[in-house]
C-alpha cells in the first residue's frame, strides 16, 4: 500500500510546473550572482566579499550557508521516520553556535585574512601549517558537497519522477554545473546576496508549512505522527534509531564541536569590517537557526502525519523526500514545486559556498602559501582559483552520484566529525595556548583526519547495512560506530598536546603568539596579509 502511495503522490507532479519554478529561481539568483560579480576586482572581493557585509546581512548569509540540504531534507525526513532521534540533527547543530559564538568567531576574524589556515599558520611556519590546514579543507568540504549532491539528485527525481540511477545521476551532474557557474561568476559577493535571498525564502517557506500542519493537524499532530508510524508511539522517544548510547554521544560530540571546525563557515567571518560585526553576524545566525530547527519538529512529524513514513521511505529521493511530499499534500503541486525549488536554491547557496572556500584554501593556501612562498600575485591567485572551482564541481558530482539514497543530514554529521577531529584542536590551541608548536598543529590536523576517515570507512556506513555504500553481504563494519567523532576528536586534541610537548625548545616565536594574541582579542591589524 505504501508504495502504491508512492507511485501516486509523484504521479500527481507536473514536471512541466516544477522546471519552470526552478527556472525562476535559478535566473533571479544567477541575475543576483551577476550583478554582485561586477565588483570583483580584488582577492579581498572575490574572497571575503570586500569585507562590505553587515552583521545582520552577514547572520542570514551565515544562515543561508549552514541550512543546508540536510537541515531542510535530511532533518525532516530524519524526524518523518525516526522520530525524537532524527530532531536530534536539530539540537546538535543549533547548539553548535554557542561554541562558535564563543570561543572561535570574533578571534578568527580579527587573526585572519581570507582563510582558516591565515590563523593556523600565524604564528607557526607558514608552509607545513597551511598544506594540513589546506588538504584538512578540502576534505571536509568534499564530505559536505556530497551531502548537497545527493540532496538535490533525490529532490529534482522526486519532481520529475525519475526513479533510475542514470536519470538522477544526470541531475547531479546539471547541479556540479551550474555550481560551477555560480562560484567563477559571483565570487564571495555573489554567493553571499544568493544566501542572503535563500535564507528569507528557506526560512519564510518552513513558517508557512509549519503554520499549515499546526493549523490541519492542530494538538493532534504528536498522536497522529504515532498512529501512522510502524514503530507507534516510540517515535516520540528515544532510541529509535540510536540504539547504542555510544554512537548516540559520539554523533552528539560531533554535531556540537563540528560547527567551530567548519571551513566554510569561518570563512563567512572575513566577510564583516569589523569585530563587533562578526559577533552581531553570530547572534543573527542562531537565531534565526534556532528559529528554524523549531520548525523542522513540526515539519518532520506533520510529514509523519499526514504523508507517512512508509510513503516517504518509498518515494523517489527517499528519506530525503519527507518536506516536498509534506508540501504536495497541504498544497499541491504548486506548493511543492515552490518549497523543492527553494531546497533547490539552498542547495546551490551551500555548494556555492563550500566551492569557494575549497577554492580559496587551494589557490591562497597551497598555491600562493606553500608552492610561491607568497610571492604569488592576485591574478594568479584568481586563475589557480577557477582551474580548482572546476576540479571541485567534477569531483562533487563524482561522489554525489556515488552516495545517492544516503540521508544528507548523516553524510553531514560525518563532515562535522571531520572538520572536529582534524580542524578544532588546532584552532583551539592556536588561539588559546602559547605552548602550541608546529608539530603539533601538524600532527593534530593529519591525526585527526587520517582517524576519523579511516573510522567512517571501517564502519557501517561503509559495510554492512541497506543504506551502506557496500550492502548487506557485501562485507561487515569492523569499527561498529556510524560515527567516529567520539574516538577521533579526543585523537586530534591528544595528538596535538603531544606533538607540542615533544617539540624543541624555542622552535617558534614567542613574540608571534604574544602578537596573535593582541590581534585576536583587538582586532587590530586584522586586514592586513599574514606573511612572515
Amino acid at each position: 500500500m505504501s508504495v502504491l502511495a508512492a507511485v501516486e503522490s509523484t504521479t500527481q507532479n507536473n514536471p512541466v510546473l516544477n522546471i519552470s519554478i526552478f527556472g525562476v529561481f535559478v535566473a533571479v539568483t544567477m541575475f543576483i550572482v551577476i550583478r554582485a560579480a561586477r565588483n570583483n576586482k580584488t582577492a579581498a572581493d572575490f574572497y571575503a566579499g570586500g569585507r562590505s557585509f553587515s552583521g545582520p546581512q552577514n547572520g542570514f548569509a551565515i544562515s543561508g550557508d549552514y541550512l543546508s540540504a540536510a537541515s531542510f531534507l535530511g532533518i525532516c525526513g530524519a524526524i518523518a521516520i525516526n522520530g525524537y532521534d532524527g530532531f536530534l540533527y536539530s539540537v546538535g547543530f543549533l547548539v553548535a553556535w554557542l561554541v562558535a559564538l564563543l570561543l572561535v568567531a570574533e578571534l578568527m576574524r580579527n587573526t585572519g585574512k581570507f582563510t582558516m589556515a591565515d590563523v593556523l599558520s600565524f604564528r607557526l611556519k607558514q608552509r607545513p601549517v597551511r598544506m594540513a590546514a589546506a588538504i584538512s579543507t578540502l576534505v571536509v568540504c568534499f564530505f559536505y558537497l556530497l551531502a548537497q549532491m545527493a540532496g538535490a539528485g533525490g529532490l529534482v527525481s522526486l519532481l520529475l519522477g525519475i526513479n533510475d540511477r542514470i536519470g538522477t545521476a544526470v541531475v547531479v551532474a546539471v547541479v556540479g554545473v551550474l555550481m560551477v557557474g555560480y562560484v567563477l561568476i559571483g565570487g564571495m559577493k555573489g554567493t553571499t546576496w544568493v544566501q542572503i535571498v535563500k535564507a528569507f525564502l528557506l526560512i519564510g517557506g518552513g513558517i508557512v508549512m509549519a503554520v499549515w500542519v499546526l493549523a490541519v493537524q492542530g494538538v493532534d499532530l504528536l498522536g497522529n505522527a504515532a498512529a501512522n508510524s510502524p514503530h507507534g508511539a516510540a517515535v516520540l522517544a528515544p532510541g529509535l534509531q540510536y540504539t547504542n548510547p555510544v554512537d548516540f554521544l559520539s554523533l552528539g560530540l560531533a554535531l556540537v564541536l563540528g560547527t567551530a571546525g567548519l571551513p566554510h563557515v569561518l570563512m563567512r567571518f572575513y566577510t564583516v569590517p569589523t569585530a563587533k560585526e562578526a559577533r552581531r553576524s553570530v547572534v543573527w545566525a542562531i537565531m534565526l537557526i534556532g528559529l528554524f530547527y523549531l520548525l523542522t519538529l513540526v515539519l518532520g512529524y506533520g510529514a509523519a502525519a499526514i504523508v507517512g513514513p512508509d510513503t516517504i521511505a518509498n518515494a523517489p529521493g527517499g528519506v530525503n523526500s519527507a518536506a516536498p511530499l509534506l508540501a504536495q499534500a497541504l498544497g499541491g503541486p504548486v506548493l511543492m514545486g515552490i518549497i523543492s525549488a527553494v531546497a533547490f536554491a539552498t542547495i546551490l547557496a551551500v555548494v556555492a559556498g563550500l566551492t569557494i572556500t575549497a577554492a580559496a584554501s587551494f589557490s591562497h593556501d597551497i598555491f600562493n602559501g606553500v608552492v610561491k612562498r607568497g610571492a604569488a600575485t592576485e591574478k594568479e591567485e584568481r586563475k589557480v582559483a577557477n582551474v580548482t572551482i572546476l576540479v571541485i564541481g567534477a569531483f562533487a558530482i563524482v561522489g554525489g552520484i556515488a552516495v545517492l539514497g544516503q540521508n544528507v543530514a548523516f553524510l553531514v554529521a560525518l563532515a562535522f566529525a571531520i572538520a572536529a577531529s582534524a580542524n578544532l584542536p588546532t584552532i583551539l590551541y592556536s588561539l588559546f595556548w602559547r605552548g602550541f608548536t608546529t608539530r603539533g598543529a601538524v600532527w593534530s590536523m593529519y591525526g585527526g583526519l587520517l582517524t576519523a576517515i579511516v573510522l567512517i570507512v571501517l564502519s557501517p556506513v561503509f559495510f554492512g547495512g541497506e543504506t551502506s555504500v557496500l550492502k548487506t553481504g557485501e562485507g561487515t563494519a569492523i569499527f561498529p560506530l556510524s560515527n567516529p567523532g567520539i574516538i577521533s576528536i579526543p585523537v586530534g586534541f591528544l595528538l596535538g598536546w603531544i606533538g607540542s610537548l615533544t617539540s624543541k625548545k624555542g622552535s617558534e616565536d614567542p613574540r608571534l603568539a604574544a602578537e596573535m594574541e593582541v590581534r585576536s582579542l583587538t582586532g587590530h591589524g586584522a586586514e592586513k596579509a599574514v606573511q612572515h
